[in-house]
């Protein structure tokens, strides 16, 4: 019994031998691909043909590539975007005051500042942090811009003054404010990326504000840890 595509077959076999692609035929012919795969099973194209024939599957491969990374892309976008209309509802209930400022300044210590030790002194590569570390203790514990200081810590292949500049223009500190510069000597011969500026340290020298924050940390940590029953 001949299938109902069977009138089809001498136009399908005639456009294989052309060279043309089983996902080709299907589409303009709109037979069966099991189909078409019987039929052809005894046709063998030249080498140029399959050749053409993959190079068309190569390039289907890279745009259902450049497809993928697309909808992938607005994918995670969509979801950063819900992210930060969340983050933006939970912020607008806080009113930040003195309170809530020191209280996240204290959190904020627990993870990056310096526990040990007589000073009070925290060190990051994201200047966000360390502005939000600076303007909090200068608000909160009246510190004038004199009696901090500001040092870096470097890769071999990164230039000390211009990177002074860069954390000076970050911070809004006078340059002067900086003392001194550590190189990582485990550094040279290796490249840094343009991006990394570095780790700077800031100090302001009072151990009674170190002990101050460490202690509303943990202390909170405890009592929200008693308040959920854990």
């Amino acid at each position: 019994m001949k299938s109902k595509w069977f009138e089809y077959k001498d136009k399908a076999v005639k456009l294989r031998k052309q060279g043309r692609s089983i996902r080709d035929i299907e589409s303009e012919l709109k037979i069966p691909r099991s189909t078409l795969s019987g039929w052809f099973k005894n046709i063998e194209l030249k080498k140029s043909q399959k050749k053409i024939l993959e190079q068309k599957h190569q390039k289907a491969l890279i745009k259902a590539r450049k497809g993928a990374v697309k909808w992938h892309n607005k994918q995670k976008a969509d979801r950063i975007l819900v992210a930060e209309i969340e983050a933006e509802k939970t912020l607008n209930k806080i009113l930040i005051n003195d309170e809530i400022l020191e209280l996240s300044l204290a959190m904020l210590y627990l993870g990056e500042g310096t526990k040990a030790g007589t000073k009070t002194s925290m060190g990051n590569s994201d200047p966000l942090i360390l502005k939000l570390f600076l303007k909090s203790i200068q608000n909160l514990y009246n510190l004038k811009i004199d009696s901090i200081s500001f040092y870096l810590h470097l890769r071999a292949d990164q230039n000390p003054e211009l990177m002074k500049k860069y954390w000076s223009r970050e911070l809004k500190v006078p340059i002067k404010r900086f003392r001194k510069v550590s190189i990582d000597k485990r550094t040279i011969k290796t490249k840094t990326y343009s991006h990394y500026k570095g780790v700077c340290v800031i100090d302001c020298g009072n151990v009674a504000i170190q002990r101050k924050l460490v202690y509303i940390s943990r202390k909170f940590c405890q009592k929200i840890i008693e308040n959920m029953g854990l």
